[in-house]
């Protein structure tokens, strides 16, 4: 098992995308890549298998990497150097001043293009795109979940984990409606995730939502949604399913 290092205290001058390149690579295992493989579908990337601890890792020690070279990171076909860029712009993110992060939100929207897996948009959307916009207008949000793209689609419903984490679970609720007859199981499973997490801080909400769509809902979304539940109420809900 390939341990993380001790901290480097990276002078300036390494942190540079060849350095943050040749980092990963130093991480990499290959018994670790085809397990990681293995939780995507019809993806040709190529995984170097790097741990999340490690690319968070990385990414503190990589943090003040130009933006043109995260970029580079973000259009790469290397799954790892594509999650270290996610992980550094949730960092700047997170550090910075209101222009700061004014700057991150906006390369971040511009360039969502090279955002491509479930992972990708899982790590960065919530904490990139929900805490920008949580005092600021949804109105990106809705035209993201009404796009024909999977991916924008996805950061418009997972965003809004955070707004629901500060209390303000109705954009959540109004994007699930919205995507209420999407096709895709990646929106299914998303919907339904946020819909939980809408039940652990307002149940009666989530079961108001539930009363009245739940006989629309994709069946992995409601599955998803009901999770907390007892078994026997989960069943309620899945024969209420059925019946209607």
């Amino acid at each position: 098992m390939r341990r993380l290092p001790k901290e480097t205290g990276l002078p300036p001058g390494r942190i540079t995308l060849a350095g943050a390149q040749k980092a990963l690579r130093a991480l990499a295992d290959s018994r670790k890549a085809q397990v990681h493989r293995g939780f995507f579908k019809k993806t040709d990337d190529i995984f170097l298998g790097v741990t999340t601890p490690q690319i968070r890792y990385l990414a503190r020690e990589f943090q003040s990497l130009p933006l043109s070279a995260v970029l580079e990171l973000m259009k790469s076909r290397i799954h790892d150097e594509r999650s270290l860029a996610h992980a550094i712009l949730v960092r700047k993110f997170r550090a910075g001043d209101d222009r700061a992060q004014k700057q991150i939100f906006h390369f971040y929207m511009r360039n969502r293009k090279y955002i491509h897996s479930w992972d990708g948009v899982d790590d960065s959307a919530p904490y990139i795109v929900g805490p920008y916009l949580l005092h600021r207008s949804k109105k990106i949000m809705y035209e993201l979940a009404r796009s024909k793209r999977l991916w924008d689609r996805r950061i418009a419903m997972v965003a809004t984990w955070w707004f629901t984490r500060q209390g303000q679970p109705k954009t959540t609720l109004k994007i699930a409606r919205m995507l209420l007859n999407d096709g895709e199981d990646l929106i299914h499973k998303a919907s339904g995730w946020m819909l939980r997490e809408v039940g652990k801080r307002d149940l009666p909400a989530l079961k108001r939502f539930l009363r009245i769509h739940s006989h629309r809902m994709p069946r992995t979304a409601l599955r998803y949604a009901i999770e907390r539940f007892s078994p026997d109420e989960r069943m309620a809900w899945l024969r209420r399913k059925k019946s209607v």
